[in-house]
Order: structure tokens, then C-alpha cells, then sequence
């Protein structure tokens, strides 16, 4: 049971059981938490992570402002997460907005994020780009907006 609560730091350690990580809401806890022999401390002295600059945790925090307007806009219409064309293995990877979140947020903790497992044989219809989402989310904001809004066209 998480002890994160509405309007709590997201980026605050929590509670798993028996288990304290540093992890966001959305990712399991880390069963390794705070053993000497954890086997990816290794990952750490190869590539530590490195706190944001300031410029790098705006650009973060205003992609988790985006993440929430996309999913409330989208997962009503059955999408999923969002797809990203990952630049190591050229290959498509399905991200579940719940995931796609815990990750930007342990880049706000950290400046990593974890290995995870990729999607289970996701539905590739279920998701969809960063650009799909902007583009939707400004067509439904024009939409929202009064055809004239200054009164030209009168």
C-alpha cells in the first residue's frame, strides 16, 4: 500500500509494504531496495545519474503538464500510452501513461530512469506520438475557442 496521497510530493519516497524506494506512484516497488547486494548497483558506478540542470527539469516538469492534458484528452478515446521510436534499437517502444509518468518523474528524483519491462504483445492502435497528442490537443483547444474570439469578423 503506497502512503502517497492527493497533493503529496510526487517525487517523495514512499512506502510498499515492507519495502522504501525512491520510486514515483505508477512503477512496482524495487525488491532490492536497500540490499548491499542489489545486483543493479553495477548500472550505477557504470552511469550514475546525474541531477537536472534547470533547464532540463523545466523541460520534465512541462512534459508531465503535457502527459496529464494528453491523457485525459485520449485515454477517454481507448489510447493507451504513447509510442516512442527508441533511438538505440530503432524499434517502436509502448509506454502506458501510468509508466510513461513514474519515468519522468524518477528523472525529476534522479536523473534516470529504471529498466523496465517492455508492453506485453501491446496493441499498437492503442497508442500513439507525442506529436498525434499535441496536434490533438490543439485541435480540441480551437475547438474549445469561440469561432472569433476579437470580433474581426463582424
Amino acid at each position: 500500500m503506497s502512503t502517497a496521497t492527493a497533493g503529496a510530493d510526487p517525487t517523495a519516497l514512499r512506502t510498499v509494504g515492507v519495502v522504501r524506494d525512491q520510486l514515483p506512484p505508477g512503477l512496482p516497488p524495487d525488491p532490492f531496495a536497500g540490499d548491499p547486494d542489489d545486483p543493479s548497483a553495477a548500472l550505477d558506478a557504470i552511469e550514475p545519474g546525474q541531477p537536472l540542470d534547470p533547464s532540463e527539469r523545466l523541460a520534465v516538469e512541462e512534459d508531465l503538464a503535457d502527459l496529464a492534458v494528453y491523457e485525459a484528452l485520449l485515454a477517454p478515446r481507448g489510447v493507451r500510452g504513447l509510442v516512442v521510436c527508441c533511438e538505440d534499437c530503432h524499434q517502436d517502444h509502448y509506454h502506458d501513461w501510468d509508466m510513461l509518468r513514474a519515468n519522468l518523474l524518477q528523472l525529476l528524483v534522479d536523473g534516470t530512469v529504471r529498466p523496465h519491462e517492455p508492453a506485453y504483445d501491446p496493441s499498437p492502435e492503442a497508442y500513439v506520438t507525442w506529436d498525434y497528442c499535441r496536434g490533438y490537443a490543439d485541435a480540441s483547444m480551437n475547438e474549445a475557442l469561440p469561432a472569433d474570439p476579437y470580433g474581426f469578423d463582424s
